[in-house]
């Protein structure tokens, strides 16, 4: 599989965003997960597939 294949485009978005949402969780307790997954869902771009997904697997940081 080639480096700029669709599937390593598309992991390598959700990875992106999963890391700025776990980061942005942290920073900012204060916002919701789902003003969070919102705003991620325009940053990256996200299909409403890829934001079920993260809605799902998402685990909040313990405080």
């Amino acid at each position: 599989m080639s480096e700029h294949s669709p599937l390593n485009v598309k992991s390598a978005k959700l990875k992106k965003a999963l890391v700025w949402m776990t980061e942005t969780l942290a920073e900012h307790p204060e916002k919701t997960r789902r003003a969070i997954l919102q705003q991620a869902e325009l940053r990256f771009d996200l299909t409403p597939i890829e934001c079920e997904f993260l809605d799902k697997h998402l685990i909040t940081p313990q405080g």
